[in-house]
Formats: structure tokens, sequence, C-alpha cells
């Protein structure tokens, strides 16, 4: 998802360039200021409590304040993001902000602040108000709002440079040059996004064929764990001895030497837009673990593709690469093909429920051409590709 907030002082024409942001890359306005109007005009219960707050002269405390903005961001769930105005106003805001997008699988990408010298901002609204009539706008209130803006959005802006997040932009000239500078912008936060895919199916669903094909043609990083670990066995590395006696055996390689391979390829391949993962992860706790590896670089899941294909046909296929140079240690015999589906069929019902639970997860049946799977397969990773830009 592409999350904005937009900053500018009254009359630097922020409410124009909302629009146009809006438009183009499909967001959703979020303005505390009009949520809260919301409930007071349909007399909510929360909307009764805020216009009492309100007419006190009082400020709406932030329970309700997150209370109405999480209700509102769920309700959005087909939206390629949200752009926000009105918050946060301050530091406690700012972190209230990254908790709640953490739970929706999602964070900020950008701030940014249209920046207009004062002397022009007066000339504007005071234009503003003449126009429509509003003879309480004078230059003194101006002023004021002026002041109590710069006052309460500083220490927000200062939170959001320190983070690397805010990008100031010239907002003087025609609102069509003015918003070709924040496209320019947006565009530069886009191509730093990374999308991580993994795909799952059983042994022999055809996962690693797709996942590269896909991978060539879009500049990511496949990254196959069995691939990794023939590479070691095929070295005769240490690891590589390990791994082929457990084979051997029937046993499954440790999260731990998985673990080490994966962040040691990753490193490796961190410029590409992000990674195909094959094979990894196979288990709730290998889930867990591969999202703290993302996590630390900035990054998370994005999308995860079931190649659904039946266990017999797996089999067939299985059994017929045995008799071939393509012959993978793990699929030599009837018996290691067997363990390796039973394997799978009891530890991937966990990490199917966690990811449909996310709203992660995509079934794509995996019987046809290899062109027919991965059109489908492209089609379906791309337009996902463009929900989170």
């Amino acid at each position: 998802m592409l999350n904005i907030i937009l900053f500018g002082p009254p009359g630097s024409g922020k409410g124009t360039q909302s629009k146009l942001l809006l438009q183009k890359y499909n967001l959703e306005y979020i303005s505390i200021g009009e949520i809260l109007r919301e409930q007071i005009a349909n007399k909510t219960p929360i909307g009764k409590e805020v216009k009492a707050l309100i007419d006190k002269g009082n400020l709406v405390p932030d329970e309700l304040v997150v209370e109405l903005l999480e209700e509102k961001l769920k309700e959005n769930k087909d939206v390629s993001g949200f752009l926000f105005d009105g918050f946060p106003r301050t530091l406690v805001q700012a972190y209230i902000l990254e908790g709640l997008l953490l739970k929706l699988n999602t964070s900020l990408n950008t701030v940014i602040s249209l920046e207009v010298d004062s002397d022009e901002l007066t000339k504007r609204l005071l234009n503003r108000a003449h126009i429509e009539g509003r003879s309480d706008d004078n230059k003194r209130v101006i002023e004021e709002r002026f002041r109590e803006y710069n006052q309460k959005t500083l220490p927000v802006i200062e939170f959001y440079k320190s983070r690397n997040m805010f990008t100031s932009i010239n907002g003087m000239g025609t609102q069509n040059e003015v918003f070709a500078r924040v496209e320019n912008v947006i565009d530069s936060v886009v191509k730093k996004v990374s999308y991580n895919v993994v795909l799952i199916g059983r042994p022999g669903a055809g996962k690693g064929t797709q996942g590269e094909i896909f991978a060539k043609k879009h500049n990511f990083h496949y990254i196959s764990t069995g691939e990794l670990l023939l590479a070691e066995i095929n070295k005769n590395s240490a690891i590589g001895k390990t791994v082929k006696s457990l084979y051997s055996n029937g046993i499954s390689v440790p999260d731990e030497l998985i673990i080490k391979l994966v962040e040691e390829e990753m490193a490796k391949h961190n410029k590409n837009r992000g990674y195909i993962f094959k094979g990894f992860p196979r288990t709730l706790i290998q889930t867990y673990i591969l999202e703290g590896m993302l996590r630390r670089m900035n990054n998370s899941i994005s999308l995860v593709v079931y190649l659904d294909v039946p266990m017999l046909h797996c089999f067939k296929r299985l059994s017929r690469r045995a008799q071939t140079d393509d012959a993978r240690p793990y699929d030599l015999t009837t018996d290691l093909i067997i363990g390796r589906m039973e394997e799978f069929e009891t530890k991937i019902n966990p990490v199917i429920k966690y990811f449909k639970s996310k709203n992660k997860l995509v079934r794509l049946n995996g019987l046809g051409t290899q062109e027919e799977i991965a059109e489908q397969l492209d089609e379906i990773l791309v337009n996902s590709l463009k929900k989170i830009i």
C-alpha cells in the first residue's frame, strides 16, 4: 500500500493536491476533522461525546480519535493506500499511526510538506476570504493560524525527518507544476518499495519453474531453499555433508541451517525489486522467522500464492524427474517422495490459515501448460504489485 501524510499551512494548496493524489493513486482520504464532523452529524454515541467535549472547549482524547481512525482504515480494503490530513498532530499520534498501520500489515511511505512563503499564503487566504465573504478571516487571524500551525506541526515534522521520511515541496506555481513535484517524490518512494512473494504448494507443483520465470521477467531475486541446500551438497561443504546425510535418512533440515543460507542469499541480492521465496516458509515457525528477517529490512511478506496441484499429479512429476539428470537427492525413491508429501500436508495447514487471516493468500490452479500457469501467475502478482504502489 502507498500511505502518505500531506502537510501544509492554510492556503498552501493542500486540498487541491489531495484531490489530485486521490484520483491518480486510488487512495482513501483520511481527515480526522471530517471523521469527527460525520460522527457529530450522524449523532452517534461517539459523535455526542465528541460534541460535548468540543462545546466545553476540550480536546478530543487520543483514545476516541484512534478508535474512529482504526475503524475508518479497516473499512477501506479495496484502496491502494491512504492519504492522511490532520493526523498526526502530535508525537504521540505519530507513534499511534505507526501502530495502526502495522496492524494492517502496512506502513507509512512518505511525508510531504507544501512550502509557500507567508506573504503568498496571506494573499491567497485574504483573496479566498473575500470570495467566500468571510469577514472574520482577516490578516491578524490568518497570522495566528500560521503561528498555531507551525507550533503544532514542527515536532511531528522533526519526528519524520529523523526517520528520513520527510520531503519539503515548493508549493509555488500552478497546481499542475506543484503536482509534478509531488509526483516526483512519490515515484522515488515507489521505486524503493520491496515486494516479497512466497510460493507454496506440494512438492512437484511447479513452484520453482514459475518462480524463476516471474523473477527473471520483473527483476526479482528468486530464493529456493532446496537449491541453496543442493548447492552446498555439490560444494561438498560441511553444511552440504550434513544435509546429504539428513536427506538420505528422510530427516528434515533444521531451521538453523536454512535461516543461515537464506539470510546470506538475501544480503547478497538486496538491490532487486524484491524476493520470490520457494520452499520457505514450510511451517508456521518458519513463517514467523521469515517475517522477522524481512522486518529487520523494513519489509514484509506481500503475497502468498498457493500453487494447487493434486497430490497424485505431483507424485508422478517427481517420479519422472527422479529418472533424469535433474533428479534431486530428496526424491530419488518412492519412500522419500511419500515422506515429503506427508510432511507438507501435516505442516502447511497452519501456514495457510495464518496467511488467510492476513488476507495475503491466493490460490492458483497449477494444472495446465507452463505458459498458461506463468501467464495467470504474472497477472495475479502484477495486479497485487499495483495495489501496494
